[in-house]
């Protein structure tokens, strides 16, 4: 089955032309845009094409250089203006081999539809493709609709793209640390290898039996690991980041009644939670209006992709 271009649309309120220059300008560009580490315009006549470099990093030092072509650009009695693309690398690490695509400027009302469709050929032969259809094309998919909520927010609310990313990125790794602390603490002493400590503070704190305080820490433990997924999945996470606040202090304080010699104790819960309440109203705080991809319509469009490779 043959892969779809990738589509992304959102509405930005702004002027045309000042669209066009964050979305044309390579400095400009190469800002907002995730799949872009740098742009650089190659010289040209004015009656030529204009070609360009950009290069991606994409860790570890590694990075990965291509070209590309503005094929044509055309402005429609409706004051709409679409560009299209060539690009391409000769980069075998690269899984995107060469492509071509638009980006379309549709004024609607106050706003301009900004809009994007590309598709590409794969490197990697039947393994490349597996692995663009199950991870690459959707998580690219996923970066142009981000990148493109980023340069919404740019025009709208002179927010820049750097402070957003950085904002997003500390809020999801904050996240993901939740989660990571949730599910080792749930899973690994309270489940796999159910630690003593645990189940006596389940005899000192509730007048229950031995075989009562093992079933009832599992439990906990499985409340734990429910509630770090819940964390990551959220849409709304500052709910969750509420509760953590109240939650952290209250398991500090049990831990502590349980067995006051906690207190004294190396890797003492008084300090573990208190960093924990701080760093759920960090989370609390980057996780307001966040960047989202969720901002982008992303559907195929009903006219044929072949239309726009006629520039």
């Amino acid at each position: 089955m043959k892969a779809k271009p990738i589509y992304v649309e959102v509405p930005i309120k702004t002027e045309i032309e000042r669209l066009w220059a964050a979305s044309q300008e390579p400095q400009k560009h190469e800002q907002w845009d995730l799949r872009f580490s740098s742009i650089t315009y190659m010289p040209k006549k004015a009656d030529e094409a204009q070609l360009f470099t950009y290069e991606t990093k994409i860790g570890f030092g590694m990075k990965i250089a291509g070209w590309g072509k503005s094929t044509g650009e055309v402005q429609s009695k409706d004051g709409s203006r679409t560009s299209a693309l060539h690009f391409g690398t000769e980069q075998s690490i690269s899984i995107i081999r060469e492509g071509r695509g638009y980006w379309k400027y549709k004024p609607n009302g106050d706003a301009i539809d900004f809009i994007t469709q590309y598709d590409y050929q794969v490197n990697g032969g039947r393994f490349g493709k597996l692995f663009d259809g199950l991870i690459f094309r959707p998580l690219i998919g996923w970066g142009t609709a981000l990148s493109f909520d980023v340069l919404k927010r740019w025009l709208e609310k002179e927010e820049t793209p750097a402070s957003q990313f950085l904002r997003f990125f500390s809020g999801w790794m904050i996240t993901f640390l939740f989660f990571f602390i949730w599910l080792y603490h749930g899973l690994v002493p309270k489940i796999v290898h159910p630690h003593p400590e645990e189940i006596s503070m389940m005899t000192n704190l509730l007048p229950i039996q031995l075989q009562g305080a093992q079933t009832l820490t599992a439990l906990i433990g499985i409340a734990e690991i429910l509630f770090g997924l819940c964390l990551v999945i959220a849409r709304k996470k500052r709910k969750w980041y509420i509760l953590q606040m109240f939650a952290f202090p209250i398991l500090g304080c049990s831990a502590i009644m349980a067995n006051p010699d906690y207190l004294a104790h190396p890797f003492s819960p008084l300090t573990f939670n208190l960093a924990l309440v701080i760093l759920s109203i960090l989370g609390f705080l980057l996780h307001k209006d966040l960047p989202t991809a969720r901002s982008c319509k992303q559907q195929k469009r009903k006219r044929p992709f072949s239309d726009v490779q006629t520039f």
